[in-house]
């Protein structure tokens, strides 16, 4: 989980300072925002008071219709709480008793500049701080992604999954990360897969060095982030132990208790490894989809051997 500060929400949505300059080093540890309600009529039974609080228009209006004195009264009893920072979407005119009172208790009040709804902004707000609070991990690997499907790529070292990622890029898909895969817990179902900053664009191959794929490729050959849906296993070829049946059960890998489906490609001089990849991911999603060749081909076999009875 990385460290955010409302600094860090100042620079992102290019938000104005009002008030509380000196203290935009106060952390965000909540994924979301809140709209205080209730709170302005003295319930603060359930009050989130480690989120970052959103002032809208019907906020700022309802504050604006109070007398000088309950005004001041009920900002007084939410800023008491001292959350990370205050954020107002309406227009700054006569925000000034809610300046003071931020200055007074040293809290961070902001003002967006971009024209867009509240609703827009919190839902914007929402997504960024829940992918950068997420739960996390770094694993050793490689992270693409093929026809708009996140792959991760695991294997010994030296297996070629650098190599293969080479070759992907080379058909028109992305490179995410390369040796080292953060892996982020947006939900109990969705794992997203990104870079740690210092590999950005980068990709280590062997006998060649460090390549700068955006600089050699072109922006498209690149992209900060996906969402994993196929964990695929790199391994030298065993003679014996190729898979050749029709289908099989699919496998799982879990992270984060998030099961993504796996499955293993051996690898050896000649094979297509990324020819492969490609055929897995295209057959997944007609598998998402609903269809499946092997029950196709079952069907098939036994409409023709029913024809075969009925002669």
């Amino acid at each position: 989980m990385e460290k955010i500060t409302v600094k860090d929400l100042v620079n992102k949505f290019s938000l104005k300072v009002l008030a509380g300059e000196n203290h935009l080093q106060n952390t965000i540890t909540q994924p979301r925002v809140h709209r205080p309600g209730l709170e302005f009529v003295g319930y603060f039974d359930f009050f989130p008071i480690e989120r970052v609080q959103i002032l809208g228009q019907k906020e700022v209006t309802y504050l604006h219709k109070l007398s000088k004195e309950e005004r001041k009264m009920r900002i007084g009893n939410i800023v008491n709480y001292h959350p990370p920072c205050f954020i107002v979407t309406a227009d700054e005119d006569e925000l000034t008793y809610l300046k003071q009172h931020c200055i007074e208790e040293e809290i961070p009040l902001l003002i967006t500049q971009k024209e867009e709804s509240t609703s827009e902004f919190i839902a914007n707000l929402d997504g960024y701080l829940s992918k950068m609070l997420a739960p996390q991990i770094s694993i050793h690997g490689v992270c693409v992604n093929v026809s708009g499907i996140g792959i991760l790529l695991r294997g010994n070292s030296g297996v070629g999954k650098s190599e293969t990622a080479h070759t992907l890029i080379g058909r028109g898909h992305r490179l995410v990360a390369d040796d080292i895969v953060v892996l982020k817990k947006i939900s109990p179902q969705t794992l997203l897969g990104t870079h740690d900053e210092k590999t950005r664009e980068f990709l280590a191959l062997r006998s060649i060095g460090l390549l700068n794929v955006v600089r050699l490729y072109g922006r498209k050959a690149f992209q900060d982030e996906t969402r994993i849906a196929l964990d695929i296993k790199l391994s030298k070829w065993e003679k014996d132990d190729l898979n050749n049946e029709l289908d099989h059960d699919l496998q799982y890998t879990e992270y984060m208790g998030v099961r993504i489906p796996s499955i293993e490609i051996q690898v050896q001089p000649g094979r297509d490894v990324a020819g492969l990849i490609e055929a897995a991911v295209h057959n997944w999603i007609l598998k998402m989809q609903g269809y499946s060749a092997a029950e196709e081909f079952m069907s098939r076999i036994e409409l023709d051997v029913s024809d075969g009875n009925a002669e």
